[in-house]
């Protein structure tokens, strides 16, 4: 596969099989993946990958925090803003909506909706996931170069017949993630990651998002 029908396939998978993932596999991967842009080549990522038991106490345990309601918000770590402008408030709930009309969960179904929001910390059945961190002190220029690598690991899963879903739900609820996973406490979470081989069988897997006319978006001078 060539990167632009990589790029052109690429969309957030939903359904995974339970199939496991080699090893050998997921270290070229992440050998595709190292080769990300970053500004002054600081290359500003660390990458914890959990499957078996660690992946399971993790949704354990982040299955008990939600449903005791101890996450805590997106705007504690300045992750999200409280209030989204109504351009891109739209946008948000239109891809909600999509994903709910194919699973049957109607408007005013908050139980349905909250199901299918835990689905997330199942990694949606995938065998691997994946969780990307940043080095606390940096700012937003190095939160770009991670963004950058977290595309650049889902282009080449793409490329070697992997199928990727990436996770800001994590965010909320990371208390375990790190604790699970040792990760040190001068760094941050960006995201999680689910990562294995789609199930096409499962009908959310049919969702594409949309996306705006060029013409909303970019601006020409001097052509």
């Amino acid at each position: 596969m060539d990167v632009l029908e990589a790029i052109k396939e690429r969309k957030s998978i939903r359904a995974f099989k339970p199939d496991p993932v080699p090893k050998e596999k997921l270290l070229e991967l992440l050998e595709i993946a190292q080769r990300a842009p970053s500004g002054t080549n600081t290359q500003p990522w660390h990458v914890y990958l959990c499957a078996g038991e660690v992946k399971t106490a993790i949704t354990n345990d982040v299955l008990a925090m939600a449903e005791s309601g101890q996450g805590a918000s997106y705007e504690d770590f300045d992750y999200y803003p409280s209030v989204w402008e109504d351009i891109h408030n739209s946008r948000r709930r239109a891809v909600g909506w999509s994903l709910y009309n194919l699973v049957g969960i109607e408007k005013g179904d908050r139980e349905g909706s909250a199901k299918q929001a835990m689905r997330n910390f199942l990694f949606f059945d995938a065998p691997v996931g994946i969780f990307v961190t940043i080095d606390s002190y940096l700012e937003r220029g190095n939160w770009a170069d991670v963004g950058m690598y977290i595309q650049t690991l889902m282009l080449a899963a793409k490329g070697l017949g992997l199928d990727t879903c990436p996770q800001a739900a994590w965010v909320p609820y990371q208390e375990p993630v790190i604790r699970h996973l040792g990760i040190p406490d001068n760094e941050s979470l960006v995201s999680g990651m689910s990562l294995g081989w789609a199930d096409h069988a499962k009908i959310e897997n049919t969702l594409v998002s949309e996306r705006e006319k060029i013409s909303e978006v970019a601006r020409f001078e001097g052509f």
